[in-house]
C-alpha cells in the first residue's frame, strides 16, 4: 500500500477503504507520511469529499492514533457535551452543575479559547484556585462523589487530528465538512462518553455562517456517532448574536451564577434546558425530554443547582464564595460604555466582530502563547430587535488597558447595525439532528 496510491484514488472520487485511511493516519502519525502528502489529501478530501463510512473510519482512525480515557470506573452513563464554538457560549458553566444536580454523571474534558471564541477552561480559571488539571485518579473520584469534574484535555488525544489541522490551517482546508466532523468526533470519543449532545452554532459568531452548512456539519457528527455505537444528538442553535450578555471570563462566570438562581438571560437559561434535558435523556435519568426539562427548573428553582456549582469548586480548589460573592471574582479598572449615534432598534449584532474585540481586550488568545486576562470582556446591553434611544448604551467596555478600549470601542460600535423598523427577535434553536433524522423547527 502507498500514500501516493491513495491520495490520486480520493482525488479522482474512488471510496477509501477503512484499512487505506487506518494506513495513512497511521503512517502520518508516525512521521513515515511527510506533511505535503497530508496536504494533498486533505485537499484531495476537501474537493471529493467523504461519505459516511469513510469519515466515520477516518475519525477512528484519529481516534487510535493515540491515547483513549478509559471511564468505566466511573458510575452511570456518561454524556458529553459539545460546542462547535462560539461568542459568549456559557452553557458548560452552567450545564455542569445542573446535570450533575439530577444526578447524571459530567465528566467534561475542555479546551482553552484561540481565536473569537471562548475556551471553557479560561472560565473556569477565572474562579480564584480553580484547577482544570487534575489526575485520572482525581478526575474519576471527583466525578463519582461531586458527580461533575471539568479539566483539560490530555495532550496525547487523537494527535492525529492536530497534526492534520494544522496542515489543514495553512492549506485551505479548513471548511470541510467530513474534516471538521471527523475532526471534534475523534476527540469526543477518545475522551470516553457514552453519548454526545452536540451544540452546533449558526450564524455570524459561529464557524458555520449558514444554516444548511450547520445542518450538514451535524447530520455528519450524527453519522460518525451512530456508526460507532455511541447515542449522539445534535442541536443547531443561534450564533448570530452573543449568547447571553457577558463576553469574557469573569464576566461569564457571573452570568452563569445568575442562570442557576434562574435570574440569567432567557436565551442563555433556555438553552442550558434544552441541551441538559438532552444529557438527562441520554443518560437514562429522564425518560423523556419533558420530564428532564421540568427536573432542571426545580433543581434552579430550589437552589440544588447554585449548591452542586459550589460542590464542583470546592473539589477543584477553588474559593466556592465567590458563589454567593461574585464580587470576589476579578474585576477591570475601567468600564467604558458605547452609546448609540442614533435612535431605532437593533437590526443585527455582528458576533464575530464582538469576540474579536474581547480578544483584543485579552479575553482570549491572538497566539497560544498569549496571556488570558479573566477581569477583561464585554457585557450586552442591547440585543437584536431591541429598542434604542440615542445615547443609550449598547455595550459596556471591561478593561485594564486603555489604549486597546480605545481601539476597542469602534469595532463594538460597528458591530451594531440600527434601523428604523424593529425585526423580529431571531430564533434561538432552528432544529435537531439524531440518528432518526433532521428535524427543524
Amino acid at each position: 500500500m502507498r500514500a501516493y496510491d491513495i491520495i490520486a484514488k480520493k482525488r479522482d472520487g474512488g471510496e477509501l477503504s477503512r484499512e487505506e485511511i487506518e494506513y495513512l493516519i497511521q503512517g502520518f502519525t508516525q512521521g513515515q507520511v511527510p506533511d505535503y502528502q497530508m496536504s494533498a489529501m486533505a485537499m484531495a478530501i476537501f474537493i471529493r469529499g467523504m461519505n459516511a463510512r469513510e469519515t466515520a473510519d477516518l475519525t477512528m482512525a484519529m481516534v487510535h492514533s493515540g491515547e483513549t480515557v478509559d471511564l468505566s470506573p466511573i458510575h452511570g452513563i456518561k454524556v458529553d457535551k459539545h460546542s462547535t464554538g462560539g461568542v459568549g457560549d456559557t452553557t458548560t458553566l452552567v450545564l455542569a452543575p445542573l446535570v450533575a444536580a439530577a444526578g447524571a454523571p459530567v465528566a467534561k474534558m475542555s479546551g482553552r479559547g484561540l481565536g473569537h471564541t471562548g475556551g471553557t477552561l479560561d472560565k473556569f480559571e477565572a474562579i480564584p484556585g480553580f484547577r482544570v488539571e487534575l489526575t485520572k485518579e482525581q478526575f474519576i473520584h471527583n466525578v463519582n462523589t461531586v458527580k461533575a469534574a471539568v479539566v483539560g484535555q490530555t495532550g496525547n488525544l487523537a494527535p492525529a487530528d492536530k497534526k492534520l489541522y494544522a496542515l489543514r490551517d495553512v492549506t485551505a482546508t479548513v471548511n470541510c465538512i467530513p474534516l471538521i466532523a471527523s475532526s471534534i468526533m475523534s476527540k469526543k470519543l477518545a475522551a470516553g462518553a457514552d453519548a454526545i449532545v452536540l451544540d452546533v452554532k449558526t450564524g455570524s459568531g459561529a464557524f458555520m455562517k449558514t444554516l444548511d452548512d450547520s445542518f450538514s456539519l451535524a447530520r455528519a457528527m450524527v453519522d460518525i456517532g451512530t456508526h460507532v455505537g455511541r447515542h449522539t444528538v445534535a442541536i443547531i442553535t443561534d450564533m448570530g448574536q452573543p449568547l447571553g450578555y457577558a463576553i469574557g471570563n469573569a464576566l461569564e462566570v457571573r452570568e452563569a451564577i445568575d442562570t442557576l438562581q434562574g435570574k440569567g438571560p432567557q436565551d442563555l437559561e433556555q438553552l442550558c434546558l434544552t441541551l441538559g434535558a438532552h444529557m438527562l435523556l441520554l443518560a437514562k435519568v429522564a425518560d423523556n425530554w419533558e420530564e428532564g426539562c421540568n427536573k432542571l427548573k426545580e433543581l434552579i428553582a430550589d437552589g440544588s443547582a447554585l449548591e452542586k456549582f459550589k460542590e464542583i469548586v470546592r473539589a477543584q480548589g477553588g474559593d466556592p464564595t465567590v458563589i454567593d460573592r461574585p464580587d470576589y471574582l476579578p474585576g477591570a479598572a475601567h468600564q467604558i460604555e458605547v452609546k448609540a449615534q442614533t435612535a431605532g432598534f437593533v437590526q443585527a449584532i455582528e458576533a464575530e466582530t464582538l469576540g474579536v474585540a474581547a480578544t483584543i481586550l485579552g479575553a482570549g488568545r491572538e497566539t497560544k502563547e498569549s496571556v488570558v486576562d479573566p477581569a477583561v470582556g464585554i457585557v450586552v446591553r442591547k440585543k437584536t430587535s431591541d429598542r434604542v434611544e440615542a445615547g443609550e448604551v449598547l455595550a459596556v467596555i471591561h478593561a485594564n488597558d486603555l489604549e486597546k478600549a480605545t481601539a476597542v470601542r469602534q469595532k463594538v460600535q460597528q458591530a451594531y447595525t440600527i434601523g428604523s423598523n424593529q425585526p423580529p427577535k431571531p430564533p434561538l434553536i432552528f432544529g435537531e439532528v439524531s440518528k432518526a433524522g433532521i428535524r427543524r423547527y
